[in-house]
C-alpha cells in the first residue's frame, strides 16, 4: 500500500506497536507545541495578546519547532523518502513536503532572511500534532480490527490436563502431541483439536462457526481447540496441535485477508498518486498566479496551504480501514474472508450454485419413512434400532437417533454381528433380527416390500428389517435436507438471484431435493471433475456465479466461479480454492456474505467520495480562488479541516461494526456436523447390492 508505506517503514503491519508509537509521539509533540504556539508572534496577534520581547522567549518557537520537525515529523519524512525511492508519490510525500516548506520558510523568517509573515512555527507545530493525532486514530482503529485474532488466541487455555496412565498431569498446550488424551473439565476450553473418546457435553463452538447455541458432542465427534465444554467433562484424543489446529488456520486466514490487496484498494492507491500530481500542479499554478499579481509572500503561504489541504490522509484511510473492519466483523460471524476480491465481487453475483451434499443437505443419512409389514411403524423402527445399537455406522446412528427422537423404548440386543455390504444381525427379545439391503434379502430368499420401489425411484437408501426369517418392515433413509436451506433459497430469490444446484446424485434424487427447496435449475449426475465445466456454462450465459461447496471435491468449480465459497469448513480452514470460507454449515451464511459485500462497498464508496471530493473542493479554496471577494483559507484551518476529514472517514468506517452477520432464525444444534466420509460411501453400498 503505497500511501502508507512510510509508517515507520513498515506499512500497516504491527498496528499495536504503531498505536503506542503514535500515542507517545502525539503527547510529546502536544507538550512541545503548547509553548511553541504560545510564544509565536503571529498566533499572539491573531488572539490579541502580546509576547514579551525577551530573547529567550523569541527563540522558543524556532528551537522547539526544530525539535518537533526532526522528531515528530520523522515518520512523515521517512515515508516521503520511501515514496520517492519507490517512485510512488502519495500522502507521506505531501505531508513531508508541507512540513519541510514550513520549516525552511519559518527559519528564514526567524533569521530575517524572509518576511515575518512567513513565520510558520505555530502552523508547523499544529500541523505535526494534528497529523500525528490523525495517524494515532487510524492506527488505533486498524489495531482494533485485529481484536478478533486476539480473542481467538485468548480462547486457548493456559494449561492442559494430559492423561498419563492412571494419573493426570498439568502441562502447557504447547507440550501436547498428537495421540495424547486430555481431560476437559466442565466450563473448560479444549486445548487442541481432537476426537472425543469419553463423555458428552454441550460445546460452545461460536468462535469457529458463529453459532450462538452450544452443540452436543459425544464420543467419536471432533472438537476444535478453543471451544468450551459448557456443562460436562470430556476426554479428548489430540489430533492436531499448534499451527495445524483449526484455530491457527482461522487466524492465518484473517491475517491474510487483512493484508491482501483488492480492486478498491488499488483504486485508492492510484487516486492518491494522482492527488499528489494534482496538488503539485495546483501549488505551481498558485505560485505563478500570486506571483503574477505581485504578492510572492502570499504565494508561499498559499502554496503551503495547498500542500497541507491536499494531503490524501483520508483517502489512504478510506479503503483499508473499511476492509479491515469488515474482515473482523466477518470473522466474528463465522465468515472467513480469504480473498478481498471475492468479497467485493459477491455483491454483483446473479446466480448461486450450491453443491447438494453437505451444503443444502446435512451429508448424513436420516430416516425419512418407515413401512411395516407386521405391527406398527414404531415397532419396526424399535426392532431395527435394537439391532443397530452397537454399530458405529452412520446408517445405524440415523436409525437409533430416529427411534430416540420418537421416544421409543429400544430393547436390549445381544450377539451383534456385522457383514460388510450385507447388513447387521442381532438377537432381540429372543428373535433373530437382521437389518440390511437387497443382498441380505437375496441371501435369505426374501422379497422387498411394495413401498420400497417408489423409495428406490427417489434415490433413497432402503433397508429391510427381517425377524425370524420374515420381512417385518422397511426403512427409507435419505440425505437430510437442512431446514435452513429453504430459508436461504427464498431469501436469495427475494434478492433477484437465481439458485442452481449441482450434484453427482441421480436425477430423481436431485429433482426431489430441488422441488422441495424451490431451486431454479439442477445439474444432476455430474462428476466432481466436471463441475467446473458447469460453472463455466453458467458464466457463458452471462451470469456472475458464486459456487458454494465443501472445498474438496468442488475445488476446481470453486476456482472457476467468480466467487468460491467453501461451506461447513470450520475444521478445515486451509481450503486454497475458495475466496470465502463459511465456518458453519448453515447455507443462510451465503446471505451474510452478500450483505457484508454490499455494506463494505457502500462504505468504501462513501469514504472515497468524501476523501476525494473534500480535496477537490478544498484545494482551490486553499489556493485563494476566492481571494477577490476577501476570503483566504488560513493554513491552520487547512490542517484542522484535513484532520477532520480523516476523523469523519474513520468514524464512517466504524459504523460497519453494527453488522450482525450471524444467520437469522432458528439454529440447528448439529449445524456444524459432518461431511460424508469414505466409510459412509462404502456402507451405502448395502442398498445397492
Amino acid at each position: 500500500m503505497t500511501d502508507h508505506a512510510g509508517h515507520c517503514g513498515g506499512g500497516h503491519g504491527g498496528h499495536a506497536d504503531h498505536v503506542a508509537q503514535y500515542r507517545r509521539l502525539f503527547w510529546w509533540m502536544l507538550l512541545l507545541a503548547i509553548p511553541t504556539v504560545a510564544a509565536s508572534g503571529m498566533f499572539a496577534m491573531i488572539l490579541g495578546y502580546t509576547v514579551p520581547d525577551v530573547l529567550a522567549i523569541r527563540w522558543v518557537p524556532p528551537l522547539l519547532g526544530t525539535v518537533m520537525f526532526v522528531w515528530g515529523g520523522r515518520p512523515f519524512l521517512t515515508g516521503a523518502v520511501s515514496e520517492i525511492r519507490s517512485r510512488a508519490p502519495g500522502m507521506m510525500l505531501l505531508i513531508g513536503l508541507a512540513i519541510s516548506v514550513a520549516f525552511v520558510s519559518s527559519w528564514g523568517a526567524s533569521l530575517g532572511v524572509l518576511g515575518h509573515q512567513l513565520d510558520f512555527w505555530w502552523e508547523l507545530a499544529l500541523l505535526i500534532v494534528i497529523m500525528l493525532l490523525g495517524h494515532w486514530i487510524e492506527m488505533r482503529s486498524l489495531a482494533q480490527t485485529s481484536s478478533a485474532l486476539d480473542s481467538l488466541a485468548a480462547l486457548l487455555p493456559d494449561e492442559a490436563e494430559r492423561v498419563e496412565g492412571d494419573s493426570v498431569e498439568t502441562v502447557s498446550p504447547a507440550e501436547l502431541r498428537v495421540g495424547d488424551v486430555v481431560v476437559v473439565r466442565p466450563g473448560g476450553s479444549v486445548p487442541a483439536d481432537g476426537e472425543i473418546v469419553d463423555g458428552a457435553a454441550a460445546v460452545d463452538e461460536s468462535m469457529v462457526t458463529g453459532e450462538s447455541r452450544p452443540v452436543t458432542r459425544s464420543a467419536g465427534d471432533r472438537v476444535v481447540a478453543g471451544t468450551v465444554a459448557t456443562d460436562s467433562g470430556l476426554r479428548v484424543r489430540v489430533t492436531a496441535v499448534g499451527d495445524d489446529t483449526a484455530l491457527a488456520g482461522i487466524q492465518r486466514l484473517v491475517t491474510e485477508a487483512q493484508n491482501s490487496s483488492s480492486r478498491a484498494q488499488r483504486l485508492a492507491d492510484v487516486a492518491a498518486g494522482w492527488l499528489f500530481w494534482f496538488a503539485l500542479g495546483s501549488a505551481v499554478i498558485t505560485a505563478i498566479a500570486w506571483g503574477f499579481v505581485g504578492q510572492p509572500d502570499v504565494a508561499v503561504i498559499r502554496v503551503i496551504t495547498v500542500l497541507v489541504i491536499a494531503c490524501p490522509h483520508a483517502l489512504g484511510l478510506a479503503i483499508p480501514l473499511v476492509v479491515s473492519i469488515a474482515t473482523e466483523r466477518a470473522a466474528r460471524g463465522g465468515v472467513l474472508v480469504k480473498d478481498r476480491l471475492a468479497l467485493e465481487s459477491m455483491r454483483t453475483v446473479d446466480a448461486v450454485l450450491f453443491d447438494k451434499t453437505g451444503t443444502l443437505t446435512t451429508g448424513k443419512p436420516a430416516v425419512a419413512a418407515v413401512a411395516a409389514a407386521v405391527g406398527s411403524d414404531d415397532d419396526v423402527l424399535a426392532l431395527a434400532a435394537a439391532a443397530e445399537a452397537d454399530s458405529e455406522h452412520p446408517l445405524a446412528r440415523a436409525i437409533v437417533a430416529e427411534a430416540r427422537r420418537r421416544d421409543l423404548a429400544i430393547p436390549q440386543a445381544s450377539g451383534f454381528a456385522s457383514s460388510p455390504a450385507v447388513g447387521v444381525s442381532a438377537t432381540v427379545d429372543g428373535r433373530a433380527v437382521r437389518v440390511g439391503g437387497p443382498r441380505m434379502l437375496a441371501e435369505a430368499g426374501l422379497i422387498e416390500l411394495p413401498e420400497s420401489a417408489a423409495w428406490h425411484d427417489d434415490g433413497a437408501i432402503v433397508l429391510h428389517v427381517v425377524a425370524d426369517d420374515a420381512v417385518v418392515g422397511a426403512l427409507k433413509l435419505t440425505d437430510e435436507v437442512r431446514p435452513e436451506s429453504r430459508q436461504a433459497v427464498d431469501a436469495l430469490h427475494k434478492l433477484g438471484i437465481r439458485v442452481v444446484m449441482i450434484t453427482g446424485d441421480a436425477a430423481p434424487v436431485a429433482e426431489s431435493v430441488a422441488t422441495g427447496l424451490g431451486i431454479d435449475r439442477v445439474f444432476a449426475g455430474v462428476r466432481p471433475e466436471d463441475k467446473s465445466a458447469k460453472v463455466a456454462e453458467l458464466q457463458s450465459e452471462g451470469m456472475k456465479v458464486a459456487m458454494v461447496g465443501d472445498g474438496v471435491n468442488d475445488a476446481p468449480a470453486l476456482a472457476q466461479a467468480d466467487v468460491g465459497i467453501a461451506i461447513g469448513a470450520g475444521t478445515d480452514v486451509a481450503i486454497a480454492s475458495a475466496g470465502v470460507i463459511l465456518a458453519s454449515s448453515d447455507p443462510r451464511s451465503v446471505l451474510s456474505v452478500i450483505e457484508l459485500s454490499k455494506a463494505t462497498y457502500r462504505k468504501m464508496k462513501q469514504n472515497l467520495w468524501w476523501a476525494a471530493g473534500y480535496n477537490l473542493i478544498s484545494v482551490p479554496l486553499a489556493a485563494g480562488v476566492l481571494a477577490p471577494i476577501g476570503f483566504v483559507m488560513p493554513m491552520s484551518a487547512g490542517a484542522l479541516l484535513m484532520s477532520l476529514s480523516t476523523v469523519v472517514v474513520a468514524l464512517n468506517a466504524q459504523l460497519l461494526r453494527r453488522l450482525d452477520l450471524r444467520p437469522a432464525g432458528p439454529r440447528r444444534p448439529d449445524s456444524t456436523e459432518g461431511r460424508p466420509t469414505r466409510e459412509t460411501a462404502t456402507r451405502n453400498a448395502i442398498s445397492a447390492n
